[in-house]
């Protein structure tokens, strides 16, 4: 299954007021792990950059001046996405944005109903706590050390590894990890479940000298001499 894990950085916090886009990170997952394919862009918000906004993520106008509108990038990341699920921190802020962005291109918006809002879920798990981002990184001990200022494609990818520990989906590939190990028929050195008393020996002494006595009708010197007892 692929999913997209998704995060935007903007001007403001109302679309609907004028804020915009300037930042999109996209990291793809399959069968609930990253496959090191990502989606980045800045863009140019065609307006100021508020000092809050500023303070939150540090992109500047001046740095924004020269990157792309979302006009120009907008089949790129629709193609990044196709229809996948997307992973989303707080999912209805950001697909805000960047539904109007959309409809500033006269395309259609992305369904609610593609979402799934990481931040539901942790408030689900762990009800009555903070459950920001940088929260749910230190309850899973996940290093959030970079993260000193907001940055769509790191929040991306620190979101993703909480979305593994926050559906328990890194608990269940360390199971059946260990599952495959148990019963896996590979190299020597590869663990294997042991009987705690082995079987006693099917071949009779009486199957044993039976063979014997066929091996000998062979003539010469049959292969099958190198594992005789008497050899």
């Amino acid at each position: 299954m692929r999913e997209i894990v998704l995060d935007t950085e903007t001007t403001g916090l109302d679309p609907l007021r004028g804020d915009r886009l300037v930042e999109i990170g996209c990291v793809e997952m399959v069968n609930r792990m990253p496959t090191g394919q990502t989606y980045h862009v800045y863009l140019n918000p065609e307006r100021d950059m508020p000092q809050e906004a500023f303070n939150v993520h540090g992109l500047s106008s001046e740095f924004l001046s020269d990157k792309p509108l979302f006009a120009s990038v907008v089949e790129d990341f629709l193609a990044f996405i196709g229809e996948a699920p997307l992973v989303i921190h707080n999912a209805m802020f950001d697909i805000g944005f960047i539904n109007a962005e959309l409809d500033r291109v006269a395309r259609a918006a992305i369904p609610r109903d593609r979402l799934v809002d990481t931040l539901t879920l942790a408030r689900r798990k762990h009800p009555g706590v903070s459950n920001r981002l940088d929260d749910l990184c230190s309850r899973y001990s996940i290093d959030n050390s970079r993260r000193t200022k907001h940055g769509a494609l790191l929040d991306a990818e620190l979101l993703a590894e909480v979305y593994i520990d926050l559906i328990g989906a890194r608990q269940s590939q360390l199971i059946l990890s260990e599952t495959r190990q148990s019963f896996s028929v590979g190299p020597a050195d590869t663990p294997r479940r042991q009987r705690e008393v082995p079987l006693a020996p099917r071949v009779t002494e009486a199957d044993i000298a039976a063979h014997a006595a066929f091996v000998a009708t062979l003539g010469g010197t049959p292969y099958w001499n190198e594992y005789t007892k008497e050899n």
